[in-house]
């Protein structure tokens, strides 16, 4: 089980430069990558993303990566465009007189024009830098799953506390179940006997039908039943290697709808303050579960 939350930081140097790859990962309930990219490595986003995508299944995770000269390296050369800074001031001549704008066209313009001065950054091909970033990359991703395992191990703890509750609750209520038709029928014959009526025989039908028709609007085997298969699913996610998150939050929803029901068919002070401790523990594990990968 993992969180998906984290945070990862790799570096490799090559050919004078060093890349440096940082990934953040925060909680949301579908798989969202950010990448943010120099210009001159933009090419390499697909690239990146699908290396993320086989180690990450969920979560809004954010890939940073820099480009620089590497430490005692000399600074980067810088090599004019002359073609380009040419056709810059054809075009700016041109534009200008079909507007009749005056004014000279100066250096200090055409230096700030994108292109017109290159360094070595932009005069290398992206893809040589691939094996460098792959690398940076590889390294922290390490790092960010590593972290995310060691919270989710705290998280897989939490839940199972939760579980642990929720089963005890659910037990108590198994065990305290059958008397509820008992104490049932002794109220029915107390309030006849309140009333000044004549207490029923045990085989009366009248009181059998009673009885029955209250045993089967109350019954909740079968939500029990449903209840502990939620738990023993829970357990297998414990043992799971694979993404859990998803599978979670479904169980959550289910086994808040067995708890609802079974509180709607109380009709019984001790199960009613045990459906309050489930509904309890089960809000703590469904916020717990989001943070779940």
């Amino acid at each position: 089980m993992k969180s998906m939350t984290g945070y990862g930081r790799g570096e490799c140097s090559q050919h004078g430069f060093k890349i440096t790859v940082e990934l953040s990962s925060v909680n949301r309930k579908q798989s969202e990558i950010s990448v943010a990219l120099p210009r001159e490595l933009e090419v390499l986003e697909a690239q990146i993303r699908d290396v993320i995508n086989r180690s990450i299944a969920r979560g809004r995770l954010t890939a940073r990566v820099t480009l620089h000269a590497a430490e005692g390296q000399t600074s980067a050369r810088v090599r004019l465009n002359a073609p380009l800074a040419r056709a810059y001031v054809r075009e700016l001549n041109r534009l200008a007189k079909e507007l009749k704008l005056a004014g000279p066209i100066t250096l200090d313009l055409l230096a700030r024009a994108p292109g017109v001065f290159e360094t070595d950054e932009e005069l290398a091909d992206a893809e040589d830098f691939w094996p460098a970033v792959e690398k940076a990359l590889a390294q922290a991703l390490g790092t960010l799953l590593k972290m995310r395992e060691r919270e989710g191990a705290h998280l897989a703890r939490d839940l199972s506390t939760r579980v642990a509750i929720m089963r005890k609750s659910s037990a108590e209520i198994q065990k305290h179940a059958p008397q509820v038709q008992k104490r049932y029928r002794e109220q029915l014959l107390q309030r006849l006997k309140t009333a000044g009526l004549e207490a029923p025989v045990a085989d009366d039908e009248r009181l059998i039908k009673e009885i029955v028709y209250f045993a089967d609007r109350s019954d909740i085997t079968e939500e029990l039943t449903r209840l502990q298969s939620h738990f023993q699913q829970f357990d297998d996610c414990l043992g799971s290697r694979e993404p859990v998150g998803r599978t979670l939050d479904f169980l959550a929803q289910e086994m808040n709808r067995e708890i609802n029901t079974v509180g709607s068919k109380a009709n019984d002070s001790r199960i009613s303050r045990a459906v309050v401790t489930l509904k309890a523990e089960l809000e703590k594990f469904r916020e717990q579960a989001q943070n779940v990968e």
